[in-house]
């Protein structure tokens, strides 16, 4: 069911509105004897004025309407208008911003390689679920879980080769055998976001090497004393808005095409 707009909802009043004042009439000379001129002629006089003041009142309102109404279309075109302007700043921003620059970057040193971004979900696991990803088609089985746990684990067992990069946030302070033990547990247990320490801890559990491709910085490769070839992931700082993540890479689509062809 359609709903009437204002100037019809207007029109209708008016309409309603004329109709009593012709009852009002029709009941205001129904009360004068018609041999009375005098009042006859006074009735005729009122009857005018009512007619000509409901006339204005019903001019004027429908003038206030009209004139509201393109006060608000105006006031809509002016915002339609700023919205398509701070959309067209954005854009702009985005083509020279930080996050649109490494994405230009990455993918100009990935083509070298002939590969592409595969996209990773950023949940917290996102450096495990890349190296699951990279492990899949190498025909190994790892989840992410167990990823989690063995370098957990790793850690754990190689105490002085990691203890000594971890610090307090609030005192500066090296972890303390307790601090260091629960780090190690958020590894194993949480969605604590993994870093080049819990990379380094998995180079040595699966024996190969890791290379973390970055935007603006050389490619670091981490456990080079496996001679494999390396476990491949994207660092990027920009592409989301809870800062840091990793992707996985696949093909370049263009160059297997050509390989399949």
């Amino acid at each position: 069911m359609e709903t009437d707009t204002a100037e019809e909802l207007l029109v209708k009043q008016h309409r309603k509105e004329k109709k009593e004042l012709q009852a009002k009439i029709q009941s205001m000379k129904n009360a004068v004897a018609k041999n009375d001129k005098r009042r006859r002629k006074q009735l005729s006089d009122d009857i005018i004025k009512l007619e000509a003041e409901l006339n204005q009142r019903h001019e004027n309102e429908m003038r206030q309407l009209q004139t509201s109404s393109a006060e608000e279309q105006d006031k809509k075109a002016a915002q339609e208008k700023e919205r398509e302007n701070r959309i067209a700043e954005a854009e702009v921003e985005n083509l020279s911003g930080s996050r649109h620059q490494e994405g230009l970057k990455l993918r100009q040193k990935l083509a070298e390689k002939q590969l592409q971004i595969k996209e990773i979900l950023s949940d917290g696991h996102c450096m495990y679920r890349a190296v699951e990803d990279q492990l899949t088609w190498r025909g190994c089985s790892f989840g992410i879980q167990e990823l989690r746990v063995q370098t957990a684990q790793h850690m754990k067992s190689h105490e002085d080769d990691f203890l000594p990069f971890l610090t307090n946030p609030n005192t500066g302070d090296m972890y303390t055998a307790d601090e260091f033990e629960k780090y190690c547990n958020d590894v194993a247990e949480t969605a604590a976001w993994g870093g080049q320490l819990e990379l380094r801890a998995l180079t040595h559990v699966l024996q190969f090497p890791i290379e973390v491709i970055q935007a603006d910085s050389p490619t670091i490769i981490i456990g080079e004393e496996y001679n494999k070839p390396p476990i491949t992931l994207v660092y990027m700082r920009h592409a989301y808005g809870l800062g840091e993540h990793y992707n996985s890479v696949e093909p370049l689509k263009d160059a297997a095409a050509e390989e399949q062809n």
